[in-house]
């Protein structure tokens, strides 16, 4: 069935569909073993390796370096749908996507063909650099070292979602002149390791735990440019948007099936049966609003990275500017919409079910769960106040932003 027919509005392409169409018996695959994965914590390395296979995860590659060189509203669809399979897939390649797009923006042509066909040919790269405890805001406690034959590299890093499924694993270093680099290392590489030790109540099954690197050797030219690209921050976002998306739709489906298939009702009801009650069927359409309404922020938000993306090479710094601050602006603003949206919704769906709804093996709590994790990635309480700055001083958003103790409380300055 058509997205327009489904009822979720019209794509973000003329030949979206035929897009999807390739992937839409994939996500059905993936759907259906989504809550047995879930109450038996099974990882998912099958079905990331389907997607890999399937070509999903180079679609931002381009034809010519054996992707798809779809739009970002494209991507940005089709992670919605995505989500609504398994939304810890959706995070789980999070990191990937962000490398692709970095490579993509990278200025070093050297990188990019070094890089894009290996993406195209399905390999995936997760990400570490992410650092817990007492990681400062400004640097980061892994290191490179210079060696006689190249770079040596240690440390720490937690939040690595992905990275156990990944191929490459790309690290955020501090480089012997104190800057921000990257290296790109083989998750199998001699004293590189990744454990399975996240353990958040939501988005169980991310493998979001601790990558280790102990005298990691490197090449001699390993070390990047660890900037960011410029709409990096509303990307990262918008994929956690989308999913949240994703949940909706799978949350919204899967109440209205239960509604449906449910025989027993009150009596103190208003219908027979549950799916002839107006209050349940009230309840099951806020749901599907919710959902409806989240997906499209995030394809309108999507086209607002797409213009990010295009005045990259426009050459003009000034449209660029302005295309990327709109962007991060536009994202920020639908944030708290959608997270409400899907917060309220994971609540009510039981409104419209019985007690038995809250039995384990239905797994209905995974969705409140997924959406309160995606939620606190970051911080949604700062963004009404970034746009609230904007709207009343013409403040820009901030495009980049790192976590970790503050400098000033390094150095004993903190204030309270």
């Amino acid at each position: 069935m058509s997205q327009i027919n489904a009822a979720w509005g019209q794509g973000p392409s003329e030949h979206y569909e035929q897009l999807a169409e390739r992937f839409r018996p994939l996500f059905s695959k993936i759907r259906a073993g989504a809550v047995t994965r879930e109450i038996n914590r099974e990882l998912p390395l099958e079905q990331i390796q389907w997607l890999k296979e399937s070509g999903f995860t180079a679609l931002r590659v381009p034809q010519s370096a054996g992707g798809s060189g779809v739009t970002l509203p494209e991507l940005f669809n089709l992670l919605i749908e995505l989500g609504e399979a398994d939304s810890n897939l959706v995070q789980a390649i999070r990191g990937h996507l962000g490398f692709v797009e970095s490579v993509l923006n990278s200025d070093n042509p050297a990188r990019r063909e070094h890089w894009l066909p290996l993406l195209g040919r399905g390999e995936i790269v997760g990400p570490a650099w992410s650092e817990t405890g007492d990681a400062s805001q400004n640097t980061f406690t892994t290191r490179v070292e210079k060696t006689a034959s190249g770079w040596r590299l240690d440390g720490k890093k937690f939040y690595t979602t992905g990275s156990l499924y990944a191929d490459w694993i790309d690290v955020g270093i501090t480089g012997p002149d104190s800057n921000t680099l990257g290296v790109t290392v083989s998750r199998t590489a001699p004293g590189v390791t990744v454990d399975d030790d996240w353990n958040g109540f939501g988005q169980t099954l991310t493998a979001s735990g601790t990558a280790h690197f102990s005298n990691v050797h490197l090449a001699e030219d390993a070390p990047y440019d660890g900037s960011a690209f410029r709409y990096a921050t509303g990307f990262y976002q918008l994929v956690h948007l989308a999913n949240l998306a994703g949940i909706g739709r799978a949350l919204s489906g899967e109440t209205a099936q239960a509604v449906a298939a449910r025989k027993r009702t009150y009596s103190n009801g208003n219908a027979p049966t549950a799916a002839q009650d107006p209050q349940i069927l009230q309840v099951v359409g806020k749901l599907r609003g919710a959902a409806y309404t989240s997906g499209a922020i995030v394809l309108q938000n999507a086209r607002a990275l797409e213009r990010a993306w295009n005045a990259r090479f426009s050459g003009d710094e000034a449209q660029e500017q302005q295309a990327n601050a709109i962007a991060e602006l536009e994202v920020s603003q639908s944030l708290n919409v959608i997270t409400d949206l899907l917060l309220n919704a994971t609540s009510l769906l039981f409104d419209a079910l019985g007690a038995s709804a809250t039995l384990k093996p239905l797994a209905l709590d995974r969705f409140w769960r997924n959406v309160r994790t995606l939620s606190s990635h970051n911080p949604r309480i700062y963004k009404d106040r970034i746009v609230g700055d904007f709207a009343v001083n013409g403040t820009l958003p901030p495009y980049q932003w790192r976590i970790g103790v503050a400098e000033s409380v390094q150095g004993g300055k903190h204030h309270g």
